[in-house]
């Protein structure tokens, strides 16, 4: 349970720190041109990272709670 977390709050960091990296690994082979993503993705991926890394915290707490 605690590594699945950590997974998630890694994940959620690199979403937060470095959305064009996460945009290489995921989306860049999608586009014609592959050159960057659009300022609107990258303020997407930083609020999901987020919602991730919130998400992660939170089972953390839940978890150390019970």
């Amino acid at each position: 349970m605690i590594v699945g977390m950590a997974l998630v709050i890694l994940v959620g960091l690199i979403m937060i720190s470095k959305p064009n990296v996460f945009w290489l690994i995921t989306e860049s082979w999608k586009s014609n041109d592959a050159t960057e993503p659009s300022p609107f993705y990258i303020w997407s991926t930083r609020f999901g990272g987020v919602m991730f890394l919130l998400a992660g915290i939170g089972g953390v707490v839940a978890f150390l709670l019970s």
